[in-house]
């Protein structure tokens, strides 16, 4: 899914790590360790060992692993298909993999809001006939 930003990983906590306060990152960081505090990045990967407790602030965001607490993507936030999210998500875009788990408060403020009125349309098409 990352691709070309694949070259800007620029951060890497293994599973053997355990922060607990604040990290700012330039880049992507990704995390298979645990975070007790606050992320912020250009991009967030979770790896399936990842756990994070506190907040993460990002463009994307990416979790394969365990969050409790508060997701903030200003992009894209994926939960992936081993995901467990618990807390609240504010992003503009959300897509949860078959088997990904969300349990808590999503807002959502998409830049452009595509509004389809499905009844006024179906009576369009009716009226055609």
């Amino acid at each position: 899914m990352l691709g070309k930003d694949m070259e800007k990983l620029k951060s890497f906590l293994g599973t053997q790590s355990e922060l607990q306060g604040e990290l700012r990152i330039k880049g992507i960081l990704r995390l298979d360790g645990a975070v007790k505090g606050k992320i912020e990045a250009d991009q967030v990967i979770l790896s399936e060992t990842a756990f994070i407790k506190g907040e993460i602030v990002a463009k994307k965001i990416i979790v394969g692993g365990n969050v409790e607490g508060t997701l903030r993507a200003s992009e894209l936030l994926e939960i992936a298909a081993k995901g467990r999210v618990k807390g609240d998500i504010f992003a503009n875009k959300l897509i949860i993999i078959e088997g990904g788990q969300f349990s808590g408060h999503i807002e959502m403020k998409p830049d452009k809001v595509n509004v389809l009125d499905f009844e006024s349309r179906s009576h369009e098409i009716a009226s055609k006939r």
